[in-house]
């Protein structure tokens, strides 16, 4: 059995905090191999999720803990559609369908996600990941690329 408590939630937050990319995931799967990945993912303002795609794959995120925005952009990098997911107002989470840009910004210290995803992991091809944002080594470029998509 797989308990997911406060105090794992209050730990993962912690390591998510003192990480450089201020995210940290736990992983509920052993292997990288296995055919469906679920993890938590904790989040802190300010963390940087580039857009991206996976082409072959449905992602669901169900949020535990804090708000966030999603967004989904169409293929030149315009935003199509944000959904911001906080239980206080009743949106609880959703599922991103196999193809469409997406990338997520955390609002809030301590907001965590039940991330569940069809493995076995691969990485994201260059072609995945949007040519239109900034890469995560640009940090300024990243920062600028939030506010900007806050301010929508």
């Amino acid at each position: 059995m797989k308990l997911i408590t406060e105090e794992l939630l209050n730990d993962v937050t912690s390591q998510a905090q003192e990480s450089l990319r201020l995210r940290m995931n736990y992983n509920f799967y052993t292997s990288m191999d296995e055919p469906i990945h679920r993890m938590l993912n904790a989040l802190e303002p300010g963390t940087y999720l580039p857009p991206h795609r996976h082409v072959d794959k449905e992602e669901t995120y169900l949020l535990l803990l804090g708000s966030m925005w999603v967004f989904f952009y169409d293929g030149a990098g315009n935003v199509a559609e944000k959904v911001l997911l906080n239980p206080l107002a009743g949106k609880y989470g959703l599922e991103i369908p196999p193809g469409m840009w997406h990338s997520i910004i955390a609002l809030e210290s301590g907001t965590v996600i039940f991330e569940i995803k069809k493995g076995p992991y691969q990485p994201l091809a260059p072609e995945d990941m949007a040519s239109w944002a900034p890469a995560p080594s640009d940090e300024e470029g990243a920062k600028t690329f939030m506010e900007r998509m806050l301010e929508l």
